[in-house]
């Protein structure tokens, strides 16, 4: 379950951003402020807001000890604040004062990335204040950062629809086309994923965009090895751009805010949508987690911010009944290959695929068409996706009749009256 315990309705204009700390939150706005909430009883600080920025302020991060807060802003510079006393520690102006769009700090706190208009991106050094290295991209405004967990990965995204991948020294490791559209946001997960060998470091990323996608890939990195980006899936649910993108502290989940007004969460390992959250009523600009309690903040041109509280067992609760309900005709060709592997019938995903099958075509598979258009030779292998898809429908049609599933006799899958149970 996730409840809605708190709305903030301070800002004068478009909420752009939202982040915490382990005791704060920030939020910024285009009505150029900067404000500070305590997480005990989402009070606003006395030093709020923070005002310094003559136009919009776009984005806002807190250093991983939550001591430093930086914004950026239209007006080419990113301000360092004090997030304790609301004190300017020192501000920052891009090189060729393009308004900045994004920045965020690396996880040892050592740098702060900040990503402009015409493309640049520079590496700041967060303890001396002085630039440190700083690279930029083409045809394109920066409009996304993100550092992987260990820092030594710098991901960029352009509104060219471009993701870019910069080492500790802004060297270009990796550039390519992501959303057609255009980036809007990008998100490490912090947990690592199992299965590096030999140092290799292997990191969940998600990427969203103006084409209505989020999209999952993995990174992996070491000295020897070298970097590579591997695209892993796409998620659905939102019928209109993607603005934002956020993994919860434990990587279980991540949240999206979308032009559609809406918040979806998914759960990670079964890439089901656990909530969707529509009170909102404009464009969804904005959503962050916390780092060690299971709160989401989102934001919204409805110049609110809402603040959610998940119960412990969210990420387990109701995911695959969800996927069921709400997604099998939404999976993509990939989803449908991941099915058949989850099934046992690995062997048909060449198939599959070379057909196009869907979620929705999936579920118009008969006999005929298993022979016949796909040419499946085998008896077996053609019983046993029928099976498989009937036990999706039925599963399905239980589902949708709200009846719990251990109401339903496993083998008529009829609602049981009188149930007795048999003694051993």
């Amino acid at each position: 379950m996730v409840k809605l315990i708190h709305t903030l309705a301070d800002h004068g204009d478009d909420v752009s951003c939202c982040a915490f700390s382990s005791t704060l939150l920030a939020t910024c706005s285009l009505d150029k402020t900067i404000r500070l909430y305590s997480l005990s009883d989402f009070a606003e600080l006395p030093h709020s807001p923070l005002k310094f920025h003559t136009y919009a302020v776009h984005c806002c991060s807190f250093s991983p000890s939550g001591h430093v807060l930086a914004s950026c802003s239209t007006d080419g510079t990113t301000v360092l604040w004090s997030a304790h006393s609301g004190h300017t520690l020192t501000v920052l102006e891009q090189p060729g004062g393009s308004p900045v769009r994004v920045c965020c700090f690396s996880p040892d706190s050592t740098y702060l990335a900040s990503g402009a208009a015409d493309g640049s991106v520079v590496l700041w050094n967060a303890h001396s204040y002085k630039l440190y290295r700083c690279g930029s991209v083409k045809d394109s405004s920066l409009v996304a950062c993100a550092f992987s967990p260990d820092g030594g990965l710098l991901v960029t995204g352009s509104s060219g629809g471009d993701l870019t991948v910069w080492d500790d020294r802004m060297r270009c490791l990796h550039s390519e086309k992501a959303h057609d559209l255009g980036i809007t946001c990008c998100s490490f997960s912090s947990q690592p994923l199992s299965g590096g060998e030999h140092g290799l470091q292997l990191y969940r990323l998600a990427s969203c965009g103006q084409d209505c996608e989020i999209k999952l890939w993995v990174v992996s990195f070491t000295r020897v090895l070298g970097f590579e980006l591997k695209y892993r899936s796409t998620l659905s649910g939102h019928c209109a751009p993607v603005l934002a993108c956020a993994f919860s502290h434990d990587g279980q989940m991540l949240a999206s805010g979308s032009v559609d007004k809406s918040v979806i969460i998914y759960d990670i390992g079964t890439q089901s949508v656990l909530h969707t959250l529509t009170q909102h009523t404009r464009y969804v600009t904005t959503c962050a987690f916390a780092p060690n309690t299971l709160l989401l903040a989102t934001g919204s041109m409805d110049k609110t911010v809402n603040i959610w509280q998940f119960d412990l067992e969210t990420p387990c609760q109701g995911s695959v009944s969800d996927q069921l309900k709400h997604f099998i005709e939404d999976w993509s060709e990939e989803d449908v290959s991941k099915w058949l592997r989850a099934q046992g019938l690995e062997d048909l995903v060449d198939i599959f695929r070379t057909n196009n099958i869907d979620g929705k075509e999936l579920l118009h598979l008969t006999k005929e068409s298993l022979a016949g258009d796909m040419k499946i030779e085998s008896l077996g292998l053609r019983s046993k996706v029928l099976r498989s898809i009937d036990e999706l429908r039925t599963r399905m049609e239980s589902l949708s009749s709200g009846i719990p599933d251990e109401f339903i006799c496993p083998i008529t899958r009829e609602l049981m009256k009188d149930p007795v149970i048999a003694s051993v």
